[in-house]
């Protein structure tokens, strides 16, 4: 029996997934007294639940679909862009310290102490809250998505428009197919036709039973129930479980999938040898590594200005609760990404052009490959993973609505008011999410946008942190420059008429044609180009062109090949202001376009706020001398003991100034103790066990 195109199993194990998370949402709330509960949980979580809560909020079914549908995409390369966290991860160990030492509720008490400004404060808090949706956005999309591919409508019960569609989108494949043996004029118009549709996401592999606006209503619901009740003890709680079923989901189709193919040696026999090169093909990868390298500079920058950085460091008992919760949770998460990305590949193997689009590949997967039963385990494991993340997210994002717009204007209310507000907020947010899931149907341009932007308060979180001189003002300026270029400009183009349309912005990268040397597949024996499975060959591949300033440059009328052009997507501002600098891109391959726009991300902010700092008032003395002393003083193991050596730290803020790298300067960085030696130098050697796992599963046979 089926309801919706759901085995009735399978809604069961849902409905009673929902019903556990809700119960444990009340039962936390039976303990949140107050706002340093509900957004702390008193700063009483152990080792266990921050292992948890780091594990959960880190780890989303939105990252697990990224990572599979760029490697069905690029080969296992693409994996990069969510595997680039792996090397940032030892950074994490000094983070965690910083966050948990100043003892503060939000990044946006951070911008209010340490440079004395309520308004950078408010400035963090609107600046989050806005890209909270986008987060929230990428939430809901991969839910709904996974669920539509799983619940597909059969073609006999199709309208007439939906069939031309999934009809269309088989003949765009089956010609792309041909395309690099040759097509005639006839069959290369027609393929150009349905090329331009396939940009625009006219063509469809499938449609679904499911409405998408319908689960993400009854989506936020459920996580704004139980984290409106609990706070973020109720985060904690639940991701202990949510955490497990996170690995499930990981690793079930694993197996399945390796036996439907022939195992390894069958993997390797249907996809392609340059797609297990593990730093990407310069040649046929998005991803090179120079590519990777600056994808992971923008990330290290924003890293700091993840909103539940500090409450997550925050909730624990002391430092290094705060430090092990959060390596170990990380390293668990890296892990499982390596299952990931086996998925990826196994997608290539299995439906290697079926797909309209590749966010569908985990869904799809499921559907094809699990029982009933075990379907509703998978969907449960990504609701789980999303849900895991969204809850300790809505409960940071109240915090500094609260503390950093709210409270500045209504100082004298009472907890429970401020609760209330909280809970709001929440609701606010996840609403907000839904509205981004309707709007971007893309979840990779998401995820692109959602790396860089941060890093617009990442650099003076970063620089503020460690030098004494940076400025209010210089932050001011930075800030606002960073945004008109990051955000406003991309949005504004996006949605403008007249640049979408200006000749100038439509410029593509040129066409090419290389020569590659690959390892034969089963399919090319079969037609006659091998003798065998693994011989050498030679194949030429046709790199189309790309679009320079917007993501994508389509024809309005995809059937007139002479129509004007229109560009779509996300504005790449970055690469324009480049291009003042005389910088022609139209001979850049697709990898060094987008290591270029990272680099800019990257870098640009520091630019600016060394100069400005220099040129502008530095914040009063005694201000930085409480910040920093708080900073370097230790987290104490009672409230007296607390009490204690932050007032002896205050009253004697020079005492630190002979463990600095270089006493008597404006540089705040104390010499590495053995503790900050042992995780650091021990997270890389971490990071290298990773990576040694990834070559190992891509060189199995």
């Amino acid at each position: 029996m089926h309801i919706w195109g759901l085995h009735v199993l399978d809604l069961s194990i849902i409905i009673l997934y929902v019903i556990v998370i809700l119960w444990l949402g009340k039962r936390a709330s039976d303990k949140t007294t107050g706002t340093e509960d509900f957004f702390l949980a008193g700063r009483k979580l152990g080792k266990f639940y921050q292992f948890f809560l780091n594990f959960g909020c880190s780890t989303n079914a939105d990252q697990a679909v990224a990572v599979s549908r760029e490697i069905y995409r690029q080969g296992i390369g693409g994996m990069w862009i969510q595997f680039l966290v792996l090397f940032l991860t030892p950074f994490y160990w000094f983070t965690t310290l910083l966050f948990r030492r100043v003892r503060l509720i939000t990044i946006g008490d951070y911008f209010t102490e340490r440079f004395d400004s309520k308004f950078l404060g408010g400035s963090y808090a609107v600046f989050i809250l806005l890209l909270s949706i986008l987060g929230g956005g990428v939430g809901y999309m991969v839910a709904a998505k996974t669920m539509m591919a799983m619940t597909p409508k059969t073609i006999e019960i199709c309208t007439v428009e939906e069939r031309r569609s999934i009809e269309e989108f088989h003949e765009y494949k089956e010609l792309k197919t041909e395309l690099e043996e040759g097509l005639s004029q006839e069959k290369q118009d027609r393929y150009d036709e349905l090329n331009e549709k396939n940009k625009k996401g006219e063509l469809k592999s499938f449609v679904s039973y499911t409405n998408p606006i319908w689960f993400y209503f009854i989506y936020a619901l459920i996580v704004g129930i139980y984290t409106m009740l609990g706070g973020f003890r109720a985060a904690a709680i639940t991701d202990s479980i949510q955490g497990v079923l996170i690995i499930i989901f990981s690793v079930i189709l694993i197996p399945l999938g390796l036996s439907k193919i022939g195992g390894f040696s069958g993997l390797h026999a249907s996809v392609p040898d340059y797609m297990f090169e593990l730093f990407g093909s310069a040649t046929m990868s998005d991803y090179a590594w120079y590519t990777i390298f600056a994808m992971v500079l923008a990330n290290l920058v924003s890293i700091v200005a993840v909103a539940a950085g500090m409450q997550t460091a925050g909730s624990a008992t002391n430092e290094n609760t705060a430090r092990f919760g959060m390596i170990v949770g990380m390293f668990a998460k890296r892990i499982i990404m390596i299952f990931w990305a086996l998925a990826g590949l196994l997608a290539i193997a299995m439906y290697a052009g079926k797909l309209h689009d590749p966010d569908l590949i985990w869904g799809y997967m499921s559907r094809e490959l699990l029982v009933p039963g075990a379907i509703g385990l998978m969907l449960v494991g990504i609701l789980a993973a999303n849900m895991s993340s969204l809850d300790a997210a809505s409960v940071s994002y109240a915090a500094l609505f609260i503390r950093n717009l709210y409270k500045p204007f209504l100082p004298d209310k009472t907890d429970k008011h401020y609760l209330f507000v909280g809970r709001v907020a929440i609701a606010i947010t996840l609403l907000g999410g839904i509205a981004i899931a309707v709007y971007v149907d893309n979840l990779l341009e998401l995820f692109k946008y959602i790396i860089s932007v941060p890093a617009i308060f990442g650099a003076s979180i970063w620089l503020g942190f460690v030098w004494r001189r940076l400025t209010k003002w210089a932050v001011i300026i930075q800030v606002f420059v960073c945004i008109i270029i990051y955000t406003a400009i991309p949005n504004l183009f996006q949605n403008l008429d007249s640049a979408k349309n200006n000749p100038a912005f439509l410029l593509e990268t040129n066409p090419r044609e290389v020569e590659i040397t690959t390892e034969a597949l089963t399919v090319d024996v079969n037609s006659g180009k091998a003798d065998f499975v693994g011989q050498s060959i030679n194949k030429m591949h046709k790199i189309e062109p790309v679009g320079i300033y917007y993501d994508k440059v389509v024809l309005n009328d995809p059937s007139d090949p002479v129509s004007s052009k229109v560009g779509l997507g996300r504005f790449h501002a970055e690469i324009w202001v480049l291009s003042w600098l005389g910088i022609n891109f139209t001979d850049f391959s697709k990898a060094q376009l987008v290591a270029a726009r990272f680099f800019f991300d990257a870098l640009f902010p520091f630019l600016l706020l060394f100069p400005l700092s220099f040129l502008t008032k530095p914040v009063p003395k005694p201000i930085l001398d409480r910040f920093f002393a708080r900073m370097h003083t230790p987290v104490q193991k009672s409230p007296e003991e607390e009490t204690l050596a932050l007032n002896d730290s205050y009253s004697n803020p020079d005492k630190f100034e002979d463990m600095k790298i270089v006493p008597g300067s404006d540089w705040e960085i104390l010499k590495p103790s053995r503790m900050d030696y042992i995780g650091f130098l021990g997270s890389w050697a971490l990071v290298g066990l990773v990576i040694f796992l990834l070559w190992v599963m891509v060189s199995i046979r």
